[in-house]
């Protein structure tokens, strides 16, 4: 029997064996690292028994496969630790996720993190007694009985969903047995590491028509050491969460009684925005790009055409029901259609093309409960949407000036390090998700690619991601806890143009149908002010800042003159606040750094008298003295070259 390994070599085996065992072959010390691998492309547990000519890789926990075969492993772990401790819970569904694990549970009694330390210590118990772990397969008859028997609703409904013909499983870890695909570890005694961080609430299959459950997270590592380093982590990231640290400063702030995903934007957070809003409609401008203002509300016949309603549905926030209704009115989830109207108005000719139409727009979408968070997942936002109507002669320079924006406003904005690059593919096994042929899609995505590679960036690429009319270039960016998300995105659209019957007239006289990029140069304002209390700790650039310069008064004496350099400051543009309390020098300053306030000017007996200044920057420190005039040109140029620091 013959083995291919991932590098092409051959392993001669002599007979059938478990894939540990081949893997014992290769290297003792790659069997005992091993925790999953792959036979023929498929992921399976190191006790699989080897009996045929195969192409064979072993995955360790280096590896994201080792790593989530690790992490769902432990996710059983903890159910059946939680199941001994509370024998009526219902079990949902246990993953493996980035950084760690998750399982859903329906408790007849609320639980809470206090809880934590007994359900760790059972945890403990069960890797103590190393209990291997068995896959057993059944028939749908006999896994409906051991459902029936378990008395587990949550996965009766799983079961149900498992298609007529797929092979169904369980994993077995001592009296513990959990419906699953797996693969797994092959013993319970192979985690090493772990703990358990937080408890949320989750509705049942992201549905807010469902039931809440109650998720608990999860990390777990092959190294303690691994574990202590990813907690401090943790911390850290906890401590720079923009939905503490935006609250604490003040930046934005929600209220059960407006609901949830709709954040109130405070006085320093709508500073902000607006800064970003007007550089970003500013330099689009400079572009090229045409400034519209189109209505948050429309009726669902441009969603109809445009495919949404059959694609998006389930996303929008929509007045009347289709059944009975004459008029549906929808809150608009994206303005395509409606800036798509406006290029309709009038007859175009080839030479008007490019059309580029940008718009700071408020948008609806309906996400779940579960998914929303901070200012990263909301239900209104605002973005920076724009379209470019092209020709197909047009269609790489357009694309290539939106990557470039895009690149200009993310250094601007200091998260170049921050982000990358995803071409985002349709997945042609699926196509009813999609509009057009498959002709069409290879021929658009053939087109981005050579883009793509002209451009000459790094992406990576993922099928199914692609918008529903076409591929997409998504710019990735991960929050302080490693969440990946999108942040900004390109998309080409070849399809939507001949739905809304957009024409121009070519060279030749005849009627020809543009390609459409749509874009968004700086993506959700909101998330994007999220991010960048994150990034920046609270702590903004000072082009950003929402507050620039404090002036602090030391005495009485002189809070007059406070109030006159708080002036000049403002009448030079620069955006002042004057501490004019009788309250210690050093407690102001302190309220002041806590405020992440970039500069903080002093003014005693001997600065008024001289008519200067102390100067005191919030990382830098003492500066010294300086005249007002000198310290307003310095703080000027700071904010006119956008410097970060």
């Amino acid at each position: 029997m013959e083995l291919t390994l991932k590098d092409g070599s051959k392993l001669s085996l002599a007979g059938a064996m478990s894939a540990y065992e081949a893997a014992k072959q290769i290297s003792e010390g790659l069997a005992r690292a091993a925790i999953v691998c792959g036979i023929d492309g498929q992921l399976v547990s190191m006790d699989t028994l080897i009996d045929r000519d195969c192409n064979f890789e072993v995955f360790t926990f280096d590896s994201e496969e080792g790593k989530r075969v690790y992490r769902h492993t432990c996710s059983h772990v903890l159910a059946q630790a939680v199941k001994n401790i509370y024998p009526t819970v219902q079990l949902a569904i246990g993953p493996a996720v980035d950084n760690g694990f998750y399982y859903d549970f329906d408790f007849k009694t609320p639980i809470n993190q206090s809880d934590f330390d007994k359900i760790e210590a059972e945890m403990k118990s069960i890797i103590k007694a190393n209990l291997p772990i068995k896959r057993i397969v059944l028939s749908r008859e006999e896994a409906e009985k051991l459902i029936r028997k378990s008395k587990q609703i949550y996965k009766t409904e799983l079961l149900a969903d498992i298609p007529e013909g797929e092979e169904i499983s369980f994993y077995q870890q001592g009296d513990f047995i959990d419906l699953c695909s797996g693969p797994h570890l092959t013993s319970t005694g192979r985690i090493k590491a772990f703990k358990l961080t937080s408890l949320t609430g989750a509705y049942w299959r992201g549905s807010e028509k469902n039931k809440m459950l109650t998720r608990i997270y999860g990390t777990c590592f092959e190294k303690k050491s691994d574990l202590e380093e990813y907690i401090q982590r943790l911390e850290e990231a906890k401590s720079r969460d923009h939905n503490k640290v935006g609250r604490e400063l003040g930046f934005f702030m929600t209220d059960e009684n407006i609901g949830q995903g709709l954040p109130l934007i405070m006085p320093k957070g709508a500073r902000v925005i607006q800064l970003m809003q007007r550089f970003v409609e500013d330099e689009e401008q400079k572009r090229g790009y045409l400034l519209t203002k189109t209505p948050i509300m429309t009726k669902n016949n441009l969603f109809i055409t445009s495919g949404h309603w059959d694609h998006y549905k389930d996303k929008m926030f929509y007045i009347g029901d289709e059944d009975v209704d004459d008029e549906i009115l929808c809150l608009r989830p994206m303005t395509c259609p409606l800036q798509f109207t406006i290029y309709k108005n009038g007859l175009k000719s080839y030479r008007d093309l490019p059309v580029r139409y940008a718009e700071t727009a408020t948008e609806f979408r309906k996400e779940a409960s579960g998914e929303m968070h901070g200012l990263t997942r909301i239900r209104q936002f605002t973005l920076a949407d724009g379209h470019i109507v092209c020709t197909p002669d047009q269609l790489e320079k357009e694309f290539l000036g939106c990557v470039d924006l895009i690149k200009y406003l993310a250094g601007v904005f200091g998260i170049s390090d921050d982000i990358w690059y995803r071409f985002s593919r349709w997945d042609p096994k699926n196509a009813d998700k999609y509009v057009g042929s498959v002709e069409e899609w290879e021929k658009v995505e053939s087109t981005m690619k050579t883009i793509l590679d002209d451009i000459g960036i790094n992406y990576e690429e993922a099928w199914g991601e692609a918008a529903f009319y076409g591929p997409k270039l998504d710019v990735q960016g991960r929050n302080v806890h490693g969440k990946e998300d999108t942040l900004f995105t390109v998309q080409i659209d070849f399809s939507l143009a001949k739905r809304f019957d957009m024409i121009y007239i070519d060279e030749n006289g005849e009627k020809a149908v543009p390609y459409i990029i749509h874009r968004s140069s700086i993506g959700c304002y909101e998330r994007t002010l999220g991010m960048l209390i994150e990034k920046y700790n609270g702590a903004f650039p000072m082009w950003l800042a929402p507050e620039q310069v404090r002036v602090l008064s030391l005495t009485d004496r002189t809070v007059d003159k406070a109030r006159e350099i708080k002036d000049v400051l403002s009448a030079a543009g620069l955006r002042a606040e004057a501490d004019l309390r009788s309250e210690k020098l050093g407690k102001k300053i302190r309220e002041a750094q806590l405020e992440k306030v970039p500069y903080i000017l002093v003014i005693g007996d001997k600065e008024a008298e001289q008519g200067v200044v102390s100067v005191r920057h919030r990382s830098e420190g003492d500066l010294g003295v300086m005249s007002v005039d000198a310290f307003v040109a310095k703080a000027l140029v700071e904010v006119a070259t956008k410097v970060i620091k």
